[in-house]
């Protein structure tokens, strides 16, 4: 009974999680981003008391985010049971873990740009945007396009947000750091996925893999 009470809880504890990580991660994105307007090529722009503060929210905020992702996956993985793509699975993990360790990287070479007295703030920056826009959104175009590819197999997901991930994911492998504010789409994404576990289809109502 406890076993099974387990497995259907998994569902809520991915959605909850996803929400959590969407909602940190955009608010981290957006305080850096307004913060540092100028991004990699702010070199030359003084960041003072106010925007220093907003910088060490964001950067607080990240842990924190990062937990919520790894539950969020985690869960994710759970859902899937022995129905799971070992391939698809594997490429889930990998490229979950590898989002989280530069997100996190990122983090810490933004720690410069809190330095008062300036120095090795514009290398912390350029650092800073280079893991999150360049790296951080590529792994976490993987991430997007292969859970897509999994919900699609299992029945999990409806068609839509199926497309609308694969899109997605195109849209962060392919624009990058060229686009400013592109990195909203993860965490966009992520809440739509998880209202969708929430309130629509769920991963544990999907179809028998004998019939998908």
């Amino acid at each position: 009974m406890e076993w099974k009470y387990k497995r259907l809880a998994t569902p809520r504890a991915a959605g909850v999680a996803g929400v959590v990580f969407a909602i940190l991660t955009a608010t981290a994105i957006v305080l850096v981003r307004v913060a540092l307007p100028g991004g990699a090529d702010g070199d030359g722009v003084t960041v003072d008391a106010g925007e220093r503060s907003a910088v060490r929210t964001a950067l607080e905020l990240v842990p924190f985010a990062g937990i919520a992702f790894l539950w969020f996956m985690g869960a994710l993985r759970e859902q899937a049971g022995e129905r799971e793509d070992k391939f698809l699975s594997t490429v889930l993990l990998g490229s979950g873990l590898i989002f989280v360790a530069t997100l996190f990287g990122a983090a810490a070479a933004a720690w410069t740009v809190l330095d008062e007295g300036g120095q090795g703030s514009s290398f912390g920056r350029d650092v800073a945007y280079a893991l999150l826009t360049t790296y951080a959104m590529r792994m976490a175009a993987v991430f997007v396009i292969t859970t897509s590819s999994i919900g699609r197999r299992l029945g999990a997901l409806p068609r839509p947000l199926v497309v609308l991930g694969y899109l997605a994911g195109l849209t962060l492998l392919v624009v990058g750091a060229s686009v400013p504010w592109s990195e909203l789409v993860f965490p966009a994404w992520v809440l739509l996925l998880s209202l969708n576990i929430l309130w629509g289809r769920r991963p544990g109502t999907a179809r028998p893999a004998a019939s998908a």
